[in-house]
């Protein structure tokens, strides 16, 4: 099966603001794996094929966090 990783730099300063950004990502279908690093801000979110850049990028924002930047890895 076919998958995609997308990584994103999440200004996030708490448990509870990955916390958050953790709840919104397990919501969405599609998204099979999460992992989140507080120390350098960084969410990686691997995704079922059908599950896009732009449908990952929103859910985060749904957190009400900020998204600096982010790039497709795979």
């Amino acid at each position: 099966m076919s998958s995609h990783e997308y990584q994103f730099d999440v200004a996030m300063s708490c448990s509870g603001c990955s916390g958050a950004v953790n709840r919104v990502l397990n919501k969405l279908e599609g998204v099979n794996d999460v992992k989140i690093t507080l120390d350098d801000q960084k969410v990686i979110v691997k995704t079922a094929d059908n599950v896009s850049y732009d449908t990952v990028l929103a859910q985060i924002k749904k957190s009400g966090k900020e998204v600096r930047s982010g790039e497709i890895v795979v």
